[in-house]
């Protein structure tokens, strides 16, 4: 019996890492969590106010047409695509800029994280899984 729960209780710690480090994903999607300072400023990558959970982008590479699918989870906007993209999987693609498409927040993933481009003043930054769910769900800032 206590073999059996605590084989139980390290599956469900596994399944639980997987889940908050998005080690794997449905149809090779990745997801760009991100946060805001609401009643406040950036000082880098601090926030001097409250941070608060913001939208959450979606992109999917397709490898076979050299595309990457991109849109925000949970919105009505319409998705968009960035074309012309050299592809190795879906953790890590490189494409150019698509003229005619709502703006994409990244045009390149590595090791599954999104390049925010250095030029762009992004009034969020990009935070982990299990914190954005955090600052959704809970208004927990850790």
């Amino acid at each position: 019996m206590k073999t059996t729960a605590l084989l139980a209780l390290l599956f469900a710690a596994l399944a639980l890492f997987i889940w908050a480090t998005d080690s794997v994903t449905l149809q090779g999607e990745r997801t760009i969590y991100t946060a805001i300072c609401a009643a406040g400023a950036w000082a880098g990558d601090s926030c001097n106010g409250r941070l608060e959970a913001a939208q959450r982008y979606r992109f999917r590479a397709l490898k076979s047409k050299g595309e990457v699918v991109y849109w925000t989870a949970g919105s009505r906007e319409p998705s968009g695509k960035l074309a012309s993209c050299e592809i190795q999987d879906g953790r890590n693609w490189t494409c150019k800029e698509a003229t005619g498409e709502p703006r994409a927040i990244a045009h390149e993933m590595r090791q599954g994280f999104a390049v925010i481009s250095a030029g762009d003043a992004a009034p969020f930054r990009t935070v982990k899984k299990w914190r954005w769910f955090l600052l959704r769900y809970l208004r927990w800032a850790p």
